[in-house]
C-alpha cells in the first residue's frame, strides 16, 4: 500500500539537475515550491529555486532568498508553498544525506508535514547518460513518525513513492545537458553577486 506519492514536474527536475551540474565540484542546494493535491494527496513539486554552491550553511543568505522566493510565487496566487528542498554533495561518489539537509528538511517540515527532500545521485546520472533510465536521478527522502529522515523505498519507508510527472523529463534533460545548458542557470549565490542575474531562471528554458 502506497503511503505517500511525491510528483516531480519536469521543470523543477531539470532545473535542479543542471544546477548541480553547472558546479560539478561543489555542493549545491536550493528549495522546492509545490503543493499538496486536493483530489490525490500527493506531493506535487512544481518548480524549483536554486540557491547555493559551494557554502551552503550561510543562514541569512537561505532566509533572504526563501523570502524572496515566498514572495515571487505568493503573488502568483496558485497557491504554492515550500514543500521541500535539493541537495547535491560535493563528492561524486556521496550518497549520503548531509546533516545540513537534515536540518534544512526538519525545518520546512515545521510548516509543511509532508515535506520532501531530493538528493542528486550520479550513478543514476551516468546510466542516463547511457542512454537507458527513465527513473529520477534523485533519491527522495521523507520523515518517518519518528522524524528520522528515511530514503524511499527502503525498507523503513518501502510504501514512499517519486514519479516524473512527464514521462519524457529525462529525454529533456539529456537534450539540454547536450546543449550545455547548465551553464544558463544562475543561483541566489551569482544573483547576490550581479543583481542582473535573474535567479528565477524564467528565461532557462526559452
Amino acid at each position: 500500500m502506497v503511503e505517500s506519492n511525491y510528483e516531480v514536474s519536469q521543470k523543477a527536475y531539470v532545473k535542479l539537475v543542471l544546477h548541480a551540474l553547472k558546479h560539478k565540484t561543489s555542493a549545491v542546494n536550493g528549495i522546492l515550491v509545490g503543493r499538496l493535491s486536493d483530489k490525490t494527496e500527493a506531493v506535487e513539486i512544481i518548480d524549483a529555486f536554486p540557491l547555493s554552491h559551494g557554502q551552503l550553511g550561510l543562514l541569512p543568505t537561505l532566509e533572504i532568498a526563501t523570502i524572496q522566493a515566498e514572495e515571487y510565487f505568493t503573488s502568483k496566487g496558485d497557491g504554492l508553498c515550500i514543500v521541500g528542498y535539493y541537495h547535491a554533495n560535493e563528492r561524486y561518489e556521496d550518497l549520503e544525506l548531509s546533516s545540513l539537509a537534515k536540518k534544512i528538511g526538519d525545518h520546512i517540515s515545521r510548516y509543511f508535514p509532508q515535506a520532501a527532500i531530493l538528493l542528486l545521485d550520479n550513478k543514476l546520472l551516468e546510466e542516463l547518460h547511457k542512454g537507458g533510465s527513465k527513473k529520477p536521478v534523485v533519491q527522495l527522502y521523507t520523515r518517518d513518525a519518528s522524524k528520522v529522515w528515511r530514503q524511499a523505498g527502503s525498507s523503513s519507508s518501502p510504501g514512499v513513492q517519486l514519479a516524473l510527472k512527464e514521462p519524457a523529463a529525462n529525454t529533456v534533460l539529456w537534450d539540454y545537458i547536450s546543449e550545455r545548458r547548465e551553464e544558463r542557470v544562475v543561483d541566489f549565490d551569482e544573483h547576490l553577486d550581479d543583481i542582473s542575474k535573474d535567479w528565477l531562471n524564467n528565461n532557462l528554458f526559452n
